[in-house]
């Protein structure tokens, strides 16, 4: 029988004063008579909307009916054949833009919970499932996968599965990319992405860590040591500022480099002496998910205050709608139609307040947002000691910078046709390297879609 309730079955959460002052999961995820129930919802529609949504082209009506079966091994598989990283994408994958969107459930109610039930299948698997020996017979065929974010490791499953030999370059001491130095642990556990990964290399993907390719090795070395095709996915990780006075006191951080701090070199963790500053007020310069991450985890470090300082209205905001909820729910404050005009220091040259300005939306810009105007006379004091900058980012320009017939645009991104094909031969981008920042789901998109075309491509020699 189908489960007609309007609502999607909770997802249980840590309280929110529990959780602001620790970097343990937020959600916790359906028990098995919790994911029953809500995979009862779907409707299992023989024009399978949701499935368009995906940017990996998930079965999904596939793996809910096999989770209503009591299968939860079938429903690992059906979700594998298109995404290699499913435990990620159930917990930061924007399915209300996307999968969910599209679900006719949502017409008149709440859509079926498919990223909640994605988590609960990949979960259950990691707990209970047995790993399969993968045996691929090789083809002989050596592709190159520099960057080991969501868009290469994406890549990289998808090449591997069609018998090449893959080895992935990446330039951190550890694998993940955004997924583990962008994404706090509250958020996604870096255990799970270590296992994700872990799954990959089984499979047959060789991944090297602090090989900064452009440096350690060019591209036309990399075609020396014969590998026919070269993937990009580098992602986009140089902070963009506002350039107003005060930027370089002590206490402004790029949320590229505070995020690193907190991720990767584990500043969250007693037992790491990692370099960061313990805030008692902060302000989040942005209104995207980056921001949200850095704002929650300013909380978690111990500050007593922080703020976001957006200078749209909350409609305008374009952070999941998940994340806003949860970051009030911690005691963030939201300071929308403000923008800061200059930061000032005290005799140390450390943060000690920032001057700001209200704004009103005026007429639609280019990116179809109302574009704020400022207030005159409206300038007021925010008192902070850190103010973190998460407001964009864009490509690393090493790669560009030390190879020839790559052609990049005017914000630094690579240039790629339909088939995510750069302009020098054989070698192929994707992911924030040509989107700009962006999200997750859709940089593996762009991975599997570069795949593709590397095989198509390949094959034919």
């Amino acid at each position: 029988m189908p489960n007609m309730s309007p609502k999607k079955v909770p997802m249980p959460e840590q309280d929110p004063n529990v959780r602001n002052r620790n970097f343990e999961e937020v959600s916790l995820g359906y028990t098995v008579e919790m994911a029953k129930e809500e995979a009862a919802r779907c409707l299992n529609c023989k024009t399978r909307p949701c499935v368009s949504g995906c940017p990996v082209n998930v079965a999904i009506p596939d793996f809910i009916a096999r989770i209503c079966a009591d299968d939860f091994e079938g429903a690992y598989e059906a979700i594998t054949q298109t995404n290699s990283l499913p435990s990620i994408c159930g917990r930061v994958c924007p399915q209300e833009s996307q999968c969910e969107s599209k679900c006719v459930r949502g017409l008149k109610g709440e859509p079926v919970g498919i990223g909640r039930l994605e988590r609960f299948v990949a979960d259950y698997h990691r707990e209970h499932g047995e790993k399969k020996a993968v045996n691929v017979e090789k083809n002989g065929k050596k592709v190159a996968v520099i960057g080991a974010g969501p868009a290469g490791l994406t890549c990289a499953g998808d090449l591997a599965k069609r018998g090449y030999d893959v080895t992935v370059f990446e330039a951190f001491h550890a694998p993940g990319g955004v997924l583990i130095y962008g994404i706090p642990e509250f958020r996604l556990p870096k255990t799970i992405v270590a296992e994700e990964i872990k799954t990959l290399e089984d499979a047959g993907v060789t991944v090297m860590t602090d090989m900064v390719i452009g440096r350690v090795l060019s591209l036309d070395e990399l075609n020396n040591m014969g590998f026919e095709a070269i993937f990009i996915g580098t992602g986009a990780g140089l902070p963009q500022f506002l350039g107003i006075p005060g930027e370089s006191l002590l206490g402004v951080y790029s949320a590229n480099e505070y995020l690193t701090r907190i991720n990767l070199m584990k500043a969250y963790r007693d037992d790491y002496d990692t370099p960061i500053k313990k805030s008692k007020a902060v302000a989040v310069i942005g209104g995207g998910n980056v921001a949200m991450d850095a704002a929650r985890c300013a909380m978690r470090l111990g500050a007593e205050k922080v703020y976001i300082v957006y200078r749209r209205s909350a409609e305008e905001m374009p952070a999941r709608a998940e994340e806003v909820h949860h970051a009030k729910e911690e005691g963030i404050e939201f300071c929308y139609l403000t923008n800061p005009t200059r930061i000032l220091g005290d005799e140390n040259g450390r943060v000690s307040s920032m001057e700001c300005i209200k704004m009103e939306l005026g007429e639609p810009d280019a990116s179809g947002r109302r574009r704020p105007i400022e207030i005159a006379g409206s300038e007021f004091m925010l008192e902070v000691d850190s103010v973190i900058m998460a407001i964009g980012t864009s490509p690393n320009p090493l790669i560009r910078s030390t190879t020839k017939g790559l052609e990049t645009n005017r914000k630094g991104c690579f240039v790629v046709d339909d088939s995510m094909a750069t302009t020098r031969d054989g070698v192929y981008a994707g992911g924030d390297a040509v989107s700009g920042a962006a999200t997750v789901i859709l940089a593996m998109g762009a991975g599997k879609k570069a795949a593709a075309a590397i095989d198509e491509k390949l094959s034919k020699k």
